[in-house]
């Protein structure tokens, strides 16, 4: 498949929104400025099959219990009077939603159907198709217990790294997804050039900041689509299958509880910019991104090539 009609198409969350939800004033930053709900946010225009709404998680929230929530919504946003308090359950009890619950270390699809034994899973959203595409009820904004001043979970380092990326694109069933932006840098620093390559091995915990998450749909025929999830470069499998594409579809991503601030990433599926192949270029011959500071180069092009 081939995406050409979205190739020019900036992405920004839609001005209607959750009532704990800020923009900022490209549209492309939401941040949570209050409790743990009412977070939820849309993409401003209807996904094209095989397009991805990729975010990238900024900022983090100590002591809340629960994570982004992603998915798709048949509901134009433009038809809410009240926007939902949650996506899970509340959007979806709507109905025409699909939405999936980012967990630390459960993310994904198992194609084979789970089956629980009697009286087990019916307090945590029970299982489907043996991953969570529930309510995440047991993730339902209780404050954890502060343990010091670090967050453990934010900062932890996989034990077990993937493979060096080695492909230019993911590809999902027919769709081709470039792969330079799907996964996400460090902050520039002495040892940005190390982390990146860690980064690069999928070691970045989902849930943490500077990890990049999509959603996105694929045709499967008979007016039928798959929805899948992407976290840091790899597609976690079909977390909802057989989603009508007769209306259009719309991004939904919560902001939710230990998610405090997330922010669009636009992925380029056709050549790359001159802005971009430039950036390209200075980064190959640098060590590292505080080297950047020792180049002539003007400052908007130099915190262009550290943050992208």
């Amino acid at each position: 498949m081939e995406p050409l009609a979205f190739l020019d198409q900036f992405q920004e969350f839609h001005h209607i929104h959750g009532t704990n939800v800020r923009l900022d004033p490209t549209g492309t930053q939401a941040t949570r400025v209050e409790s743990f709900a009412n977070g939820v946010c849309f993409s401003r225009e209807p996904l094209s099959p095989g397009e991805i709404f990729l975010v990238e998680i900024e900022e983090k929230e100590l002591g809340w219990c629960g994570h982004l929530r992603i998915g798709l919504t048949a509901r134009d946003p433009l038809t809410f009077e009240t926007v939902p308090e949650y996506s899970l359950p509340d959007l979806m009890d709507l109905g025409d939603s699909w939405v999936f619950a980012i967990t630390r270390n459960h993310n994904r699809v198992v194609e084979e159907e789970a089956v629980a034994p009697e009286g087990e899973g019916a307090g945590d959203g029970g299982l489907a198709g043996g991953h969570r595409l529930g309510d995440g009820r047991e993730e339902g904004g209780r404050r954890l217990p502060r343990l010091g001043g670090g967050d453990v979970e934010e900062e932890a380092i996989n034990p077990k790294p993937k493979t060096f990326f080695t492909d230019s694109h993911l590809h999902i069933e027919k769709v081709k997804i470039p792969m330079d932006k799907l996964v996400g840098r460090s902050r520039p620093g002495r040892y940005s050039h190390i982390l990146d390559d860690l980064y690069k091995t999928n070691a970045l915990p989902p849930t943490a900041r500077r990890s990049r998450i999509g959603v996105l749909y694929v045709p499967k025929g008979q007016g039928l689509a798959d929805m899948h999830v992407v976290i840091n470069g790899e597609d976690m499998g079909a977390s909802a299958k057989g989603i009508p594409m007769l209306q259009p579809l719309f991004a939904v991503v919560d902001v939710y509880s230990a998610t405090k601030q997330v922010r669009i990433v636009q992925v380029e599926y056709g050549f790359s910019s001159l802005q971009t192949l430039c950036r390209k270029c200075i980064q190959k011959n640098i060590v590292h991104r505080m080297a950047l500071d020792w180049l002539e180069l003007p400052e908007r092009l130099k915190h262009y090539c550290k943050y992208e």
